[in-house]
């Protein structure tokens, strides 16, 4: 079997948490980011974008999530508000992809939503061929309208997921996955 089939088949998440740097170069977020764009996209209309949270940027955009954190939940504990400041600085890079689907005389919006997961997994796929962990979450920021605004994304558009990347070279348990049997129906 080939090295890409090996790896596709020994994936695993790590918890954003343990993600440790050094992080990707910037050569290596552009490569990154070329790959998770090239995903099928029924009728070319790219409906998704990035949002790089790196350096600096991620104590910028917790500190923006804390505040939106704080404004809802007026008796959150410091220890909850210090945890959101952190939430986008876990590892040493996280990129949201953001769902831009909209409505389209021929391309349904859940194709454009599913070409939006697909560049996520095509992330995660990517950073780990270039020997990185990586975590796909998503979390209450992903839905909060406040939250949202914070972060620079539009009215119209949605978080398909923020893909947490960083090394993590501890072994990962796998999760019970369901037999072919279970999933698959033939024809």
């Amino acid at each position: 079997m080939n090295a890409t089939i090996e790896m596709l088949k020994a994936r695993r998440s790590a918890p954003a948490a343990t993600l440790q740097g050094p992080g990707p170069t910037e050569a290596e977020i552009d490569t990154l980011l070329q790959i998770a764009a090239r995903v099928p996209d029924h009728g070319k209309l790219a409906p998704w974008r990035f949002i790089v949270f790196s350096g600096e940027g991620r104590e910028r955009a917790g500190e923006a999530l804390a505040n939106v954190y704080r404004a809802a939940h007026p008796d959150a504990d410091e220890k909850k508000i210090a945890f959101e400041k952190t939430r986008l600085s876990l590892a040493p890079l996280v990129v949201a992809v953001v769902s831009r689907a909209a409505p389209h005389v021929k391309i349904p919006e859940w194709e454009q939503e599913l070409s939006a997961g697909a560049a996520c997994m095509n992330l995660v796929v990517a950073a780990n061929a270039l020997g990185y962990a990586s975590a796909w979450l998503t979390e209450w920021c992903a839905y909060d309208r406040a939250a949202l605004d914070a972060l620079g994304v539009g009215p119209q558009e949605k978080i398909a997921g923020f893909i947490h990347i960083g090394r993590n070279d501890q072994p990962r348990e796998d999760r019970a996955r369901p037999a072919l049997s279970d999933i698959v129906t033939r024809f």
